[in-house]
């Protein structure tokens, strides 16, 4: 769970927290442009954000991770490629199409590179080559990206870069999201700071996601590689939002080494500690997640076991369902945890399961126990989780969330104690709503 449960009464007070977060580690600059273009898919007015993350040195403690999935973006391809180079200095990160099985994707992904590398330097006087460059694009697959736009806009987005805050470029990566995101924690006298986009297509592997993870700290890059493998497994990796894993999924972590880091386990610790955080904003901030799920696995005899038992309770329409209308139908909860058990590993005997659902025991010795209060206790614990409710739509189509950010930080609290073995892990869901049919049944429209 977040580092430190909040609570905002409104956008503007979330803005302020974000803005209080958001100080840039020593070493770095960003800077956004937005412009107006048309796809050349559909005859639609479309705005689209550039977004460059620069380094005042190229720096070699750098590491990068990507999604699983088969069919790669353009940008996923070249930064595989990119994880060789000696040094790293700048993303060029564009939201609204992610350059996905188009045409010439990768030619026009080293296009930008190139002119976002020649845009840089041209604004901060440090020469900077194509190679240096990482792009990172998110939005509609299969669609062209608008390179001459880009390669228009880049000058202006070198010119806004400033060093003082990540506010405009965690605002600038987003998509269908309902708010930016930012999380940091201090390492010594250095820092960590992080940036995500995601809200749908999450199933890491990692999930429709970008994130961007900036630290002065001085950890050398096999340091740093192992350390993001690890803090990733158990953040991105344990979420969920509707089972789909994206083409374009990225995880970038850069240092400046601007701070001596004198106690890498802290290090370790404080990153572990922004990506867990991170991931639970992506999830509580999916498209339509009415209810963020947390599942806490126990008792698992591998780690397989009990994370494929946390995904199944996440990824359940069923239970997704029940949960979005606060109603506690936990019958859906036990045919997920069998289905999944039942498929991977039919000898398992589950008599000494035990179930809770914040906090009441519900399921033990093979049976439920409900009774009218129990019902009510976990009404209860459903509503008192809830983000928001569904209004009407005023068009009777088209649902849309009805706040602008997340008013606290609560979960639906579900434990499954499988009784066989010492292997626990943790995994994040959401809920499946009216909200989330709407938005991707209008993606594109």
């Amino acid at each position: 769970m977040p580092s430190t449960a909040m609570m905002f009464r409104s956008a503007a007070e979330h803005r302020a927290w974000l803005a209080s977060q958001a100080a840039l580690p020593q070493g770095f600059r960003v800077g956004t442009t937005r412009f107006e273009f048309v796809p050349a898919e559909v005859h639609k007015p479309a705005r689209m954000t550039l977004t460059l993350i620069a380094l005042e040195r190229p720096t070699d403690a750098f590491a990068l991770m990507f999604t699983r999935n088969a069919f790669p973006g353009a940008p996923i391809i070249i930064g595989r490629q990119r994880r060789d180079e000696p040094t790293l200095g700048a993303i060029v990160v564009n939201n609204k199409i992610s350059n996905v099985c188009a045409p010439d994707g990768i030619g026009t992904a080293e296009r930008i590179c190139a002119a976002a590398a020649a845009a840089i330097s041209a604004a901060t006087g440090q020469a900077l080559a194509p190679e240096q460059v990482l792009p990172s694009s998110t939005g509609v697959i299969g669609w062209r990206l608008p390179v001459d736009p880009i390669v228009a806009g880049l000058p202006a987005a070198a010119a806004a870069l400033q060093g003082a805050s990540i506010l405009p470029a965690a605002e600038g990566i987003v998509t269908t999201d309902l708010y930016p995101k930012i999380r940091r924690a201090a390492v010594g006298n250095g820092s960590i700071v992080g940036i995500a986009k995601g809200a749908g297509m999450i199933e890491p592997n990692l999930a429709t996601m970008l994130v961007y993870i900036l630290t002065d700290c001085d950890v050398p890059r096999g340091e740093l590689r192992a350390a993001l493998a690890d803090a990733v497994e158990g953040s991105f990796n344990g979420m969920s939002i509707d089972s789909d894993t994206s083409t374009s999924d990225t995880v970038a972590l850069l240092s400046s080494r601007a701070v001596p880091c004198p106690d890498l386990g802290a290090f370790r610790a404080a990153l572990a500690q922004v990506c867990a955080d991170l991931a639970e904003d992506v999830v509580r901030n999916g498209e339509g997640v009415h209810h963020v799920i947390r599942v806490r696995v126990t008792g698992a005899p591998d780690h397989a076991l009990a994370r494929g038992v946390g995904k199944a309770i996440v990824n359940s329409p069923l239970f997704q369902c029940a949960v979005c209308g606060n109603d506690p139908n936990v019958g859906r909860l036990v045919a997920a945890i069998g289905k999944h058990v039942g498929a991977v590993r039919p000898d398992l005997d589950l008599h000494r399961t035990v179930l809770t659902m914040g906090g009441a025991t519900i399921f033990s010795a093979g049976a439920f126990h409900l009774d009218p209060a129990t019902e009510k206790l976990l009404v209860d614990h459903l509503r008192s989780a809830e983000l928001y409710a569904s209004t009407p739509p005023a068009d009777g189509l088209t649902f849309k969330p009805p706040v602008s950010w997340p008013p606290h930080e609560r979960a639906v609290e579900i434990g499954v104690d499988l009784g066989l073995g010492n292997v626990a892990t943790t995994v994040i869901g959401g809920d499946r709503s009216h909200e989330y049919i709407s938005e991707n049944a209008d993606y594109r429209s």
